[in-house]
C-alpha cells in the first residue's frame, strides 16, 4: 500500500485524474515531469523525475527536506533547523527531516517551452501523513472549507502587473559565484509612459505572444495583456477562477512568464518596484465575490436584491472585515521590504483603508453590475509577488470574519485620498506589527503559522536593515 492510499489523501476525483494524466503521459510520449510544490515566498520548489516514475510518486508522494520551509527570501534559513523541533516547535522536522510532496493530479499540465515535459502540482505531508501546517496551498485551503462550512464558494480574478526586459549581454559567473550576486543586466524595450500604446505593444509582441501560447498550451487563457502606464510594464488579466485553481494559476503564470521570457533572451520581473529609470509600482488587483453553494450555487451572494443598494448585506460584511483586518493582512498582500514603496497618495495604488464605488484610489473599489449579476469588489492592496496562496487566504478570512460579526460598513471614500481613515502600513515592519496585534486573523490563519511566517519577515527585516543601500553611500560618503 503507498503512503497516499495509506493515509487516504486523495478524493475520488484526484483519483480519476491520476488514471487519466497517467494515460495522457503515455499517449504523448513524455518523458520527464516536474513535480513541484509552492514554498511560503510563492515561489516553485520540486525535483524533475523521468515519466515512467510518474506512478510510483502517485502512489507515495516524493520526498524532500524540510528545511525549504525555513528559508527566507535569500535561501537563508532562519530556523534552527537540526533542533529536535525543527526550530519551529515542530518534532516531525527534527534534525532537517523529510517532508513528503504528495501530488495533486488534477493540477497536471504541460510545460511547452520545455519539450517531453508535464508538471503537476503538490500538497506537504509529514511522514507520518498529517498535513505541513506551513504549506501554503493548505493554508488556502483551510480558509476554502471554512468558506464552504458557511454556505460560499470562493471566486476571484486576476489582474496582475510587471515589467518586462530585454537581456544585457552577460557571461555567465561575471558576477561571481557567492550568494551576493548583482541582479539581472537589462536594458529596456521602450521609454516613458505610454499607456495601452499598440505601438508599444507591439515592440514586446515577440515575448508576449511566445508567452501567450505557452499558457494556452497549459490550459491558462489570458483575458487581454496590455501595455500599462510605466516604461516596460505589461498588465495581464484571467476570467475569474473558482477555489485554489485561482492561486495555481498565478502561480504557474509567474513561473512561465520568466521561464519563457529566459529562454527568449528577455527578463520578466514581479519585483514591485525595480530600481530602473521610469519605473512604476507594479501591483495585483484581486477581484472577489462569493458564491452560493446551496440549491442555486453558483449564484453570486454578492448581487444586491431590491432596495439594498450597490452590494447586498452579505457583501458589505465581507467588505467591512476586509477593511478592519486590512492592516494585518497587508503582509500577506505586500510580503516584500520593496513592496511598500507602492502606497503614495494619487498613484492609483491605496495608501489608506476606505472603499469606494467604482475608484481606483481606494482600496477596495466596488465594481460590478446588479443587473448582470456581477457585483464584485476589487481590492487594490496586493503586489505582483505576493504569494497567491496567502494573499487570498487572508482576504477570505478577513471577508468571513466581517461576515459572522456582521459589521458594518462605514460610508464610501469619495476622494479616497484625503478621507478620514486608517493608513495602511508604511513598512513591512509595520505590517508584521499588525498581523501579530490581531487575534481574530491570526487565529484564521493560524496561530503556529503566523508565528512562523512573522518570523521569516522579521529576518529579512533584519537582515535589509544590516544592509549599507545605495542610498546611504550617495547621501554620506563624500558628506562626512
Amino acid at each position: 500500500m503507498g503512503f497516499i492510499e495509506k493515509f487516504d489523501l486523495w478524493t475520488e476525483e484526484q483519483q480519476e485524474a491520476a488514471r487519466a494524466v497517467l494515460a495522457r503521459v503515455d499517449d504523448e510520449g513524455l518523458r520527464s515531469i516536474r513535480v513541484s510544490f509552492v514554498d511560503q515566498h510563492g515561489l516553485l520548489h520540486g525535483k524533475t523525475i523521468p515519466a515512467s516514475g510518474l506512478a510510483a510518486v502517485f502512489r507515495s508522494g516524493i520526498s524532500c527536506v524540510s528545511t525549504l520551509l525555513s528559508k527566507d527570501t535569500s535561501g537563508t534559513t532562519v530556523f534552527s533547523a537540526f533542533n529536535a523541533d525543527g526550530g519551529l516547535g515542530v518534532a516531525e522536522m527534527a534534525g532537517a527531516a523529510d517532508i513528503v510532496m504528495v501530488p495533486d493530479p488534477t493540477t497536471f499540465h504541460l510545460v511547452p517551452w520545455s519539450g517531453g515535459t508535464g508538471r503537476v502540482l503538490c500538497d506537504l505531508r509529514f511522514q507520518n501523513g498529517e498535513q505541513v501546517p506551513f504549506c501554503s496551498r493548505g493554508v488556502l485551503q483551510k480558509a476554502l472549507d471554512r468558506a464552504g462550512a458557511a454556505g460560499y464558494g470562493y471566486l476571484t480574478g486576476l489582474e496582475i502587473e510587471f515589467h518586462l526586459y530585454r537581456r544585457a549581454e552577460h557571461f555567465p559567473n561575471a558576477d561571481g559565484i557567492g550568494r551576493c550576486t548583482y541582479p539581472t543586466p537589462v536594458e529596456p524595450i521602450n521609454q516613458g509612459n505610454q499607456l495601452l500604446s499598440e505601438d508599444r505593444g507591439d515592440e514586446v509582441e515577440p515575448a508576449t505572444r511566445r508567452v501567450r501560447e505557452a499558457l494556452d498550451r497549459m490550459g491558462i487563457e489570458l483575458r487581454s495583456i496590455e501595455v500599462e502606464y510605466g516604461a516596460n510594464q505589461l498588465e495581464l488579466t484571467l476570467d475569474p477562477i473558482t477555489g485554489l485553481g485561482s492561486a495555481d494559476a498565478m502561480v504557474l503564470l509567474r513561473s512561465t512568464i520568466k521561464q519563457v521570457a529566459r529562454r527568449s533572451g528577455y527578463h520578466a520581473t514581479f519585483m514591485c518596484r525595480p530600481q530602473l529609470t521610469d519605473s512604476k509600482s507594479s501591483g495585483w488587483h484581486l477581484h472577489q465575490s462569493l458564491l452560493s453553494a446551496g440549491a442555486d450555487g453558483g449564484r453570486n451572494v454578492f448581487v444586491p436584491g431590491d432596495g439594498e443598494g450597490p452590494i447586498s448585506p452579505v457583501g458589505r460584511h465581507f467588505i467591512a472585515g476586509q477593511l478592519a483586518h486590512a492592516s494585518a493582512a497587508c503582509v500577506f498582500a505586500n510580503p516584500t521590504i520593496n513592496g511598500y514603496k507602492r502606497f503614495q497618495p494619487y498613484s492609483m495604488a491605496p495608501d489608506r483603508i476606505a472603499w469606494a464605488r467604482d475608484n481606483r484610489g481606494a482600496m477596495i473599489r466596488l465594481v460590478g453590475s446588479a443587473e448582470d449579476g456581477t457585483t464584485h469588489i476589487e481590492n487594490r492592496i496586493g503586489e505582483s509577488a505576493a504569494n497567491p496562496y496567502l494573499y487570498m487566504a487572508s482576504q477570505l478570512h478577513s471577508g468571513l470574519e466581517g461576515i459572522d460579526a456582521a459589521l458594518p460598513l462605514p460610508p464610501s471614500a469619495d476622494d479616497p485620498y484625503t478621507a478620514e481613515a486608517g493608513r495602511l502600513p508604511a513598512n513591512l515592519r509595520e505590517a508584521v506589527d499588525s498581523l501579530e496585534a490581531d487575534t481574530g486573523l491570526t487565529r484564521a490563519m493560524g496561530e503556529q503559522f503566523v508565528g512562523y511566517y512573522a518570523a521569516i519577515k522579521r529576518a529579512e527585516i533584519a537582515r535589509f536593515e544590516r544592509t549599507v543601500t545605495d542610498w546611504e553611500q550617495r547621501e554620506y560618503f563624500d558628506l562626512y
